[in-house]
């Protein structure tokens, strides 16, 4: 059988070509698409002359898909994504965030009351507090810490009674506390945060949404906090802020990612005594006339739950916890005009 003849100049060319295009398969394995920049320098070290320019007429191919178009100007938002599914914003807050950004201005809705939300958190480790949380009127928001036990019990039964239920992530805070198994942590990789993540969610049945369990240094890390924003934006996930720091960077992060957040006003029982409560309840009522709408946080005590079940069954005014975040979030954006 006659051997092929090597026309001269092709084996180097093809050679070459070879070379060239598993040089760059292995630069954009390690460096992403950033390792494009370099493609130039690339082509001339390791290809033919005249090889990129017989192409240089081809169209380019399309490697992504600019975000800017979606996204208010921000620091935080990804500007490009390979491949790409889009996230779907909200459609009430991919309207307000158009405010500012030279379309025509959104009125925001008028009430004719002022509104309250009620979330009582920290749910599931207590069986017997979790019930009489269940119990309390539907509009009361309950969220449930991932790693009890009971957890996906008493959520099922939560949500079959009416109650809008949220996923109580546990976060790091500052200084000693435990914040319970499989928290988010600033120092892991971004795998491992979403790990996390999913099984916190996968936990709780039903979850509309999220808020922080513990999380003051969390919170405050906007490069922690992206690619779980990220996570919750794709699932469609609102972000309650406990608010466990001043120093939290949660709504604004969430907001400018595609995901409705809005923070705490009150906490309902740092003080577990009855006067103390009822005067938390009477402060949460007067921002809420002040504001329109306010969000207090409580949790499966005892002098809570008695509190609650009086001031709460008779009242017209309370809202879950996502309709509360679109009305603060509504204002605060109307404010900032």
């Amino acid at each position: 059988m006659p051997k092929r003849r090597m026309i001269p100049g092709r084996t180097e060319a093809a050679l070459q070509a070879a070379a060239f295009w598993l040089v760059l398969l292995l630069a954009v394995g390690v460096g992403g698409m950033r390792a494009l920049s370099g493609l130039p320098l690339l082509a001339n070290m390791l290809l033919p002359p005249g090889l990129m320019a017989a192409q240089a007429d081809a169209p380019p191919p399309h490697v992504g898909q600019a975000l800017g178009e979606r996204f208010p100007e921000s620091a935080y938002a990804p500007q490009w994504l390979t491949p790409v599914e889009r996230r779907t914003m909200p459609a009430w807050l991919a309207e307000r965030m158009r405010v500012g950004q030279g379309t025509a201005p959104v009125a925001v809705p008028e009430h004719s009351a002022p509104v309250i939300a009620i979330v009582i958190d920290d749910l599931g480790d207590d069986y017997a507090g979790t019930r009489r949380a269940i119990a309390l009127p539907k509009a009361v928001s309950l969220s449930f810490l991932p790693y009890p036990s009971t957890t996906p019990e008493l959520a099922r039964a939560a949500k079959a009674a009416g109650h809008q239920i949220l996923v109580h992530v546990p976060m790091e805070p500052d200084g000693t506390v435990d914040p319970g198994p499989n928290a988010l942590l600033t120092a892991l990789p971004k795998t491992e945060l979403l790990r996390r993540l999913d099984w916190d969610l996968a936990r709780v049945p039903g979850h509309a949404g999220i808020n922080n369990h513990e999380g003051s240094r969390f919170t405050a890390d906007r490069a922690a906090l992206v690619p779980v924003i990220e996570a919750l934006a794709d699932r469609h996930v609102f972000f309650l802020d406990s608010r466990t720091t001043p120093l939290s960077a949660v709504v604004p992060v969430a907001r400018a990612l595609g995901v409705a957040s809005a923070g705490r006003d009150v906490f309902l029982d740092d003080d577990q005594s009855p006067k103390a409560i009822a005067a938390a309840l009477a402060q949460t009522e007067a921002l809420a006339k002040r504001d329109g709408v306010a969000i207090a946080i409580g949790h499966p005590h005892a002098a809570t739950l008695d509190a609650l079940a009086a001031w709460a069954a008779h009242r017209n005014d309370l809202v879950t916890v996502d309709v509360a975040i679109r009305l603060k979030t509504e204002r605060e954006i109307a404010a900032a005009r």
